[in-house]
């Protein structure tokens, strides 16, 4: 049987836990499904420098785990499941787990992420965190005076590897045509800055580095030559999935593929609010899921009490 919640709130990062503390604290006892691997992207980055309130790095799994522990504290109940059936036709709304847990509820905050598309190699899989990054945004400043390599050719890598040129020496871009895929503007840009250069043609075989990325070996995908470069990072951006196919189609989507929101959090469907990297393709920071969490848990609560619910 179902439990029944006036709210529910699908994900566990940053966006997840916000919600649930905001959510806590207007009394809405609500319910979190966190999925098996608990703790959004944040679980994969080494050093956060950029969280208010840090005034020395954390690591982004403490970080998420003071979140836990401090949703916990307000006596949130977090399900480590995730959620693979739900039913928004009609209130109140309807989640199910892998495991069989359900629960309706009368309002749903859905804050369950975005994925980086990654290469699926053995040695990036090893050295992330060590070097491998899908965010320049928010490791960059760990690479100053080094030399590091942005994987993709779209708007997303012409704006990693710009970015990257305020900390690193050099900026090397490979891609696996002849042009880039980017918008002219950032073409450009990325073409006239004199410490970014491009690798034609070519993908990363191998990220090279015991512990520490050292460098990595080039493919030419049309003649097969190998060639190893040098460098202290490898910044993967050849896009991000977001975490929507468990609402199989039910709410609408912009062009992206991301949840489309209001300025207010606000989904296609009534009652149904969106935080977080599921719906935010442009900042995809903490503390911008953070603040879209709180946004979505103060209006879902407005919201409740406009239905009666409150």
């Amino acid at each position: 049987m179902a439990e029944s919640k006036k709210i529910v709130i699908i994900g566990s990062g940053a966006a997840a836990y916000t919600a649930g503390i905001y959510a806590a604290r207007a009394n809405l006892e609500p319910l979190i499904f966190g999925g098996v691997a608990m703790g959004g992207q944040l679980m994969i980055t080494s050093d956060v420098e950029n969280f208010p309130g840090f005034p020395e790095p954390v690591a982004g799994p403490e970080l998420m785990e003071r979140m836990q522990k401090q949703v916990q504290r307000l006596g949130v109940k977090i399900v480590p499941e995730y959620v693979t059936k739900a039913d928004l036709s009609r209130r109140p709304f309807y989640a199910e787990t892998s495991e069989g847990t359900a629960a309706s509820a009368q309002a749903l905050i859905v804050a369950t992420g975005a994925n980086a598309k990654w290469l699926d190699i053995e040695s990036e899989k090893r050295l992330m965190g060590h070097g491998v990054s899908a965010c320049a945004t928010c490791d960059g400043f760990f690479f100053k005076g080094k030399e590091v390599v942005v994987v993709g050719g779209g708007d997303t890598a012409m704006e990693e590897a710009t970015f990257l040129t305020n900390f690193a020496a050099k900026v090397t871009v490979v891609h696996r045509r002849d042009q880039l895929r980017a918008s002219q503007i950032m073409q450009d840009r990325a073409k006239k800055n004199p410490k970014i250069a491009f690798v034609w043609d070519s993908g990363i075989d191998e990220i090279l580095g015991a512990e520490q990325v050292e460098g990595v070996r080039l493919k030419n995908l049309k003649t097969g030559a190998k060639i190893e470069l040098k460098c202290g990072g490898v910044f993967m951006a050849i896009g991000h999935q977001p975490t929507v196919g468990f609402l199989n189609g039910q709410l609408k989507l912009d062009e992206a593929g991301y949840i489309a929101t209001d300025d207010r959090t606000r989904t296609s469907v009534e009652g149904v609010f969106a935080a977080g990297d599921v719906m935010d393709h442009r900042y995809r920071q903490a503390i911008t899921a953070a603040g879209a969490g709180c946004k979505a848990a103060i209006e879902a609560e407005r919201w409740l009490a406009e239905q009666g619910h409150g």
